[in-house]
């Protein structure tokens, strides 16, 4: 059984981020338990101890990371000073920095892998449900600030925002960037679409 995320060790989380390393390299169907315990200098047998198996240290390197990342998106979408065009830009800005890290990777593999695996997709849309919500509760300041949605719900206006960074980052895997599909840049101007919604409020 994999080691509670209140319980790791240095060890395990040594093993989580040699295992990210790895898994970014190789992808999921070519993670080897071999090559990650040899990424962090332990023998192979901390990997079983710690995780029980291949399947438990990916779906353990998911929770590691996507707690961390949460963590620094309740930040930004409860940081007062910031307008929600900013708030925007600044979600950009770590979408570049988790492509950079491997993190989107990660998650895209375990949605691939979600399909035919049920345990992987129970902690997959754990994690990604608990985006959404703190994005449902961001457009419920922004359903305040601007005087409603048109005919959307926050529900669907944060499924449409999970959707767009979620397929922007299977787009940006897929190289369409390199066969220019503006992926990134595209996002980028829902920014400028707030700001317009922003001066719009103001002005009333």
């Amino acid at each position: 059984m994999a080691e509670a995320p209140a319980r790791r060790t240095e060890t395990s989380t040594t093993l989580l981020d040699a295992a990210q390393k790895v898994l970014r390299q190789n992808g999921y169907a070519g993670l080897s338990t071999r090559d990650v315990a040899a990424a962090a200098g332990v023998p192979l047998s901390q990997i079983h101890y710690h995780f029980g198996s291949k399947l438990g240290l990916v779906l353990a390197l998911f929770e590691y990371l996507n707690a961390r990342l949460l963590d620094r998106q309740n930040a930004l979408f409860r940081d007062p000073e910031l307008k929600l065009s900013e708030q925007w830009d600044r979600a950009c800005d770590y979408l570049d920095d988790d492509i950079a890290s491997g993190y989107v990777r990660v998650l895209q593999e375990l949605i691939a892998a979600s399909w035919t695996d049920a345990e992987v997709a129970t902690v997959t849309r754990a994690g990604i449900k608990g985006w959404i919500d703190l994005i449902t509760e961001l457009v419920r300041r922004a359903e305040r600030e601007f005087g409603g949605l048109g005919p959307f719900t926050a529900e669907e206006v944060a499924a449409l925002i999970a959707n767009l960074f979620i397929g922007a980052e299977s787009q940006f895997l897929l190289g369409l960037e390199k066969k220019d599909v503006p992926v990134r840049q595209a996002l980028r101007r829902v920014g400028d679409l707030i700001r317009v919604a922003e001066s719009a409020s103001r002005q009333r």
